[in-house]
């Protein structure tokens, strides 16, 4: 029978706080001993702790972590967490002194500045990944640069453009998702110490020099703001989400790109799986890998944002041990996605052979006909527009591509302006090419290989910032923990 008189109960202790414990040993055992020893050197400067007694628990510190094999240890009840674990080995070296590391702190403000410190962590290798994906994308997009494709509005080809343009607009909105999670990186810069339970404390604290030690931008202002707003949270996941749905939509084109019947991307060797059975099939498995790990990336984030929905706001474990350990997955599987994506586009290539195949049976360089139209013969749109498509339908019917077109389109010409064209044959099979179609758009943003060169030039210079300043951010981390131990060794020594 249970005793109910004793905590903690065996079904709570196995069900929540032996997770819990193993949780803090993997993800957050570090973060506390900096905490503890950055918290150590603020009482003794300002005076809170004497310099003997100071030094007593610097020493205590010290021998914990060189004793004590976190890895190795269980949870067994006798102490309600890890937290106490810790302060219990203070106590065991220097009885009642051990437990006056915590004056002028509580687990609430230590929790928060300890999922901080872990999500700064993983945000960090994160930007790293997309930084690395959009340098890649930026290199394939210029090698890229005059690779004709075939463009397609609601699954039917549309028009030419170059698979660097494609790539391009990936690395537009890859930018913009990078901005995004690097300034829910700066919200993680923010220290939660000295707000204490709720409300800072009465001892003469300095809360700015916690927040440096530990290589924060500055202590988060209001204390109840400290434990009880999670925006940092939701803020965060919300910006990796996104990165997750924009990406999954690029690895659905490749997947649709890939197959046999449109055939224009060609997937090497290296990246495809063969069927068990049918020695034909060529299956391109990573773009399925992808499109599953972007979901599940994207659907990890969800359910930690809609966690915090209707919950209190205040101290809560809603949104603290095992909501904040269940997060940590979205970063490991969409890491994997964005690995997999930096090595599989640029490995692929275009299949020129299909490219050609489809524009010809699309005509899809009408659009520049119609144009021509407008702007050699004096016609409105709506008139080229005309001839254009009776030329469009004619050879489609005859099974022929556009630029063999040119009788066709004399006629509807004839019919709809009541004139001749002033265009020569070989005019018009210039102007109904795919290579003409992509160096006429060489507006901002077009495809046409001065427009698309200056973009690239624009996209590695904002990468450049946005690289800079995440270097920056992981300098002021670590120098901080170089002026930490400094500070701590220096009460050790002594």
């Amino acid at each position: 029978m249970t005793d109910t008189t004793r905590f903690p109960d065996p079904t709570y202790r196995d069900t929540v706080l032996a997770p819990l414990f193993e949780g803090v040993k993997a993800n957050y055992a570090t973060h506390m001993a900096q905490i503890n020893k950055a918290h150590l050197v603020m009482l003794a400067e300002t005076g809170i702790l004497t310099g003997p007694d100071a030094r007593a628990i610097a020493a205590a510190l010290s021998d914990i972590d060189a004793t004590i094999d976190i890895a190795s240890l269980s949870y067994t009840g006798e102490y309600e967490d890890y937290f106490f674990v810790v302060e219990a080995a203070l106590r065991d070296r220097l009885g009642d002194l051990g437990g006056a590391l915590h004056t002028a702190r509580s687990r609430n403000d230590m929790d928060h500045t300890l999922f901080k410190m872990a999500l700064r962590q993983r945000t960090d290798v994160m930007l790293q990944k997309i930084t690395s994906l959009c340098d890649a994308l930026i290199q394939k997009a210029d090698t890229e640069a005059e690779t004709l494709i075939v463009a397609y509005t609601h699954g039917q080809p549309a028009q030419p453009t170059t698979f660097g343009h494609y790539l391009s607009a990936v690395v537009e909105v890859l930018l913009r998702d990078a901005a995004r999670l690097n300034a829910a990186a700066n919200g993680l810069e923010h220290c939660p110490m000295g707000a204490a339970a709720i409300t800072t404390s009465g001892f003469p604290i300095d809360r700015s020099r916690v927040a440096d030690l530990l290589g924060f931008q500055e202590p988060l202002l209001n204390a109840y703001g400290c434990i009880a707003s999670v925006d940092y949270v939701t803020a965060l996941y919300s910006a990796l989400k996104l990165v997750f749905v924009h990406l999954g939509r690029v690895v659905q084109d490749m997947g649709y790109w890939a197959a046999f019947e449109v055939g224009q991307l060609y997937v090497p060797n290296s990246l495809v799986q063969i069927s068990s059975i049918m020695p034909q099939k060529r299956n391109p498995v990573p773009i399925e890998h992808m499109r599953h790990l972007a979901s599940v990336s994207a659907g990890r984030c969800d359910v930690i944002v809609n966690t915090m929905h209707n919950t209190p706001y205040t101290d809560m474990n809603d949104s603290e041990g095992e909501v904040q350990q269940a997060g940590y997955d979205a970063f490991a599987s969409g890491a994997r996605m964005i690995d997999l994506l930096t090595a599989f586009l640029p490995a692929c290539s275009i299949n020129a052979d299909r490219v050609a195949t489809t524009t010809d049976a699309a005509c899809i360089t009408i659009t520049e006909l119609a144009d021509t139209l407008v702007r050699d013969e004096g016609l409105t749109f709506r008139q080229a527009h005309e001839i254009a498509a009776h030329t469009a339908k004619a050879v489609i019917a005859q099974s022929e591509p556009l630029r063999q077109g040119f009788e066709a389109f004399t006629t509807a010409f004839a019919a709809e302006a009541g004139r001749d064209t002033i265009l020569t044959e070989d005019r018009f099979q210039q102007v109904t090419s795919a290579r003409h179609f992509v160096e006429m758009r060489n507006r901002p943003g077009g495809p046409a290989p001065e427009a698309l060169g200056a973009a690239l030039t624009q996209y590695q210079s904002t990468l450049t910032e946005l690289t800079t300043e995440h270097r920056a951010r992981n300098q002021r981390h670590s120098d901080a923990r170089t002026a930490l131990d400094t500070a701590f060794m220096s009460y050790v020594e002594t």
